[in-house]
Parts: structure tokens; sequence; C-alpha cells
């Protein structure tokens, strides 16, 4: 097991505050009160009753009696006194539970996962990276998943439990069913109910989630809002994208396929049949798994020639550069976003897969959508999807269907 280390700062969102329950009933309403409240102190919008009432505005009881009843649940917690303009009496700090609950979180790819268990607090009780081959099929990955994420949490306390479990897939996803969607690198997952088991197995909400998406919500929220609209690309044994909107939103789409940029066919590209069955897609002739092939060595073996700066090995690696370029400068066009981050285990190998996709970049896209722009390699590396993960846990559990039960648990 790793040792634990703490995540950066991750930045929650904060309520649509005009937004109100589709129900009537003052059940649908408190919990919408309580959701707004504890999500505003938990993002750092408001510390204080007084900033509450500012930020939501609502009216100075409502907030009071919707404090104190976060307070007596074991939501929100007294952190110290917060100084007050002039002469006033300093007003009581208020701040999310840490024990209110844990999140926990796999992060797949099609190799490994990581594993790691978050408080309500965004603190990183433990985390650990496992083996696994998801073309062994969902019931052997997943009882390896579900074994390994009760041992994480064994030793923790038992008092807080489980409040939500998120998991990404390197694969296409439904995330209203919980289930993958004909994901090319995951026989056998197709319509396989992960949400639906995972739920069974830890009696809780569970996120399924695309983990390119993870990782772009991860980095997002990692880095200063300004960075947004943001592109994630991930360059691994696949090549995958994931979108955040100006508001650091995941964008999915009207279907949850945003962002699926690795069965684009791009100009100049080999005709190599993809795993898809189409010819060129950009996966099948720049991604790890194809510069390994062509080397004729397994993917470890490719990235460690990489690492080490051999010459044929980075040759490859500013191939496929150029043709990720062309790719990512099309979506620059479209998208226009802040940021385009590359990420994945050849970028971690090597600079030369981002000094190759800027290049192209800067010649191919017009200056109007790149005289801003920030190209760069990922700021959380491989805990990019646990970010992301926790984030998702952590917006879920303070949702107004996830507000109740917190608050129930913690006055019982």
């Amino acid at each position: 097991m790793l040792e634990p280390s703490p995540l950066p700062s991750l930045r929650l969102s904060v309520p649509v505050l005009s937004a109100r329950s589709t129900r009537t009933d003052a059940a649908a309403n408190r919990a919408v009160t309580l959701s707004t409240l504890a999500r505003l102190v938990a993002s750092g919008t408001a510390a204080s009753k007084a900033d509450l009432v500012h930020a939501a505005g609502l009216a100075r009881t409502t907030v009071s009696t919707g404090v104190d009843e976060l307070l007596s649940g074991g939501v929100l917690r007294l952190d110290g006194l917060r100084p007050t303009p002039g002469r006033g009496r300093p007003a009581d700090r208020l701040a999310l539970r840490p024990d209110g609950g844990y999140v926990l979180i796999a992060d797949l790819g099609a190799h490994g996962a990581y594993l790691a268990v978050v408080d309500l607090s965004q603190r990183l009780h433990a985390h650990t990276h496992v083996t696994i081959d998801v073309s062994d099929g969902p019931d052997r990955v997943l009882d390896t998943i579900e074994a390994r994420l009760d041992e994480l949490r064994a030793p923790l306390p038992t008092i807080a439990p489980v409040r939500a479990v998120v998991i990404g897939v390197p694969g296409p996803v439904d995330g209203v069913r919980g289930v993958p969607v004909r994901p090319p690198i995951m026989p056998g997952w197709h319509e396989y109910p992960v949400a639906a088991r995972l739920r069974r197995s830890f009696d809780c909400p569970v996120l399924l989630e695309n983990d390119v998406n993870l990782r772009a919500l991860g980095e997002a929220r990692a880095l200063p809002a300004d960075q947004a609209p943001l592109l994630f690309v991930k360059v691994g044994t696949g090549i995958g994208g994931g979108l955040i909107t100006r508001t650091g939103v995941l964008h999915h789409g009207a279907d949850g396929a945003a962002g699926d940029i690795g069965h684009v066919r791009v100009r100049g590209a080999p005709d190599v049949r993809c795993v898809c069955g189409n010819v060129g897609c950009i996966e099948a002739v720049a991604s790890a798994a194809a510069i390994a092939r062509r080397l004729g060595t397994s993917l470890d073996q490719a990235r460690t020639l990489v690492s080490g700066g051999d010459a044929t090995a980075l040759g490859l690696v500013r191939e496929a550069a150029g043709l990720i370029g062309e790719v990512v400068a099309t979506l620059v066009h479209f998208y226009n976003p802040a940021r385009v981050t590359i990420g994945g285990s050849v970028a971690a190998a090597s600079d030369e897969l981002l000094a190759g996709i800027r290049a192209v970049v800067y010649q191919r896209a017009l200056p109007l959508a790149t005289r801003n722009l920030v190209l760069a390699n990922s700021v959380l590396g491989e805990y990019a999807g646990v970010a992301g993960a926790a984030v998702l846990g952590i917006e879920q559990t303070l949702s107004p269907e996830g507000i109740e039960a917190l608050a129930a648990t913690g006055s019982s």
C-alpha cells in the first residue's frame, strides 16, 4: 500500500441558487436549503451565518435554522471564530465535518487501478495501486476492486459510513444507468450493471464515469477557475478526451459520448485497423499501445524505452505527437478551451509528446483560438482521476438527495 499523502485543495462547485426542486413539499424544500448551505460552506464561499445570508439570499431565520440543523446533524462543525469588521463580536466559523463519512474511489485503467478513501473535508486517508486487466471481464475485476476497497477502509473508524462510491472506467458509459456502453478495450463489460453491483456491495450511491472525464474534472478543480473551459487529453493504452465547461463542470453531451476522441480519424494517419473496427483512428496509430506495437515490445518496455531516451522510441513519440496535434488543433477551434492538458503514461514518460503537440497546435490553429491558450502537462499526474472522483463523491453527498441521509445519520 502506498503511504497516504494529501490531495491538493480542490474547488467544489457553488450551488446554482436560482434552482429549486420540482417538488413542492416541505421536505424537498428543506433538503434544497440544507444542501445549498452545506455546499456554500464546503466550497469556501461562506464561513459564517452572516456570509450564508448574503451568499444564499435566504432570510436570516432560515439560515440560522438550517445551520443549527446541519450542526446537530453532524454535517457542519464550529471551527473557531472569524473576526468581523468594526467592534462587532467575532462570528463562529463554520466548516464541514471530516468525520461525516467517506467516499470510496476506484479509477480504472486498462491494466491498473488507483484506489482511494477520502473524507468529506477532502482528506486522503488511504490509497493504493492494484494491477488489473479490464479484458478479464467485469466480475473478476470488480471482485478485486471490492476486496481492495474493503481492505483500505478496514482500519478507519466505522462510525463514519461510506457516503458514495465513484468508479471510472476506460470506455464510454451511460452514467444515468450506471453501465458501460460498448467499450472497445473492455470485452464483456457492455451493459454490465457496474453501479448496481457496487451499490449492493457498499449500500450507498454509486457514480460511474469515464476515466478521462474524472481526470479532466480533477485537473480543472485543482487549477484556478480561469483555466476553464478545459480539454484533457489522455494518451495511454488508448486515447481519450474530457471536456470541462467554463463553469467547471463536466460536459457529457446528449448521451455521455462527448470527448471520446480516440476514434477520430486524423488526416495522414496510416490505415491501421482499430479495436473499434474502423481504420485510421487516432487511438490505433498514436497511443502507447500503437507505439509499443511498432517497437515490438510490451507497453511497460515501451515506456521504459521512451523515458530512457531511446532514439527509435522517441522518434515514434514525435510521430504520434504530430498526429495527436492535428486532432487537438481541430478541437481548439471547435471548443476554444482556456487550457489543454496532456496526461497519461506517454506524457509522463517524456516531454517529447507535449512539445510535439504544442508545435502542431500553434502552427495549425488560428491566433484567436491560441493567443491565450495554455497547453501543458497534467499538474496532478496519476492522481488526477482520484481528485475528480473525490469532487464528484463529495458533491453527490452534499446534494439535496445526499444531505438528507447525511443529516439523518449524524443526528441518530
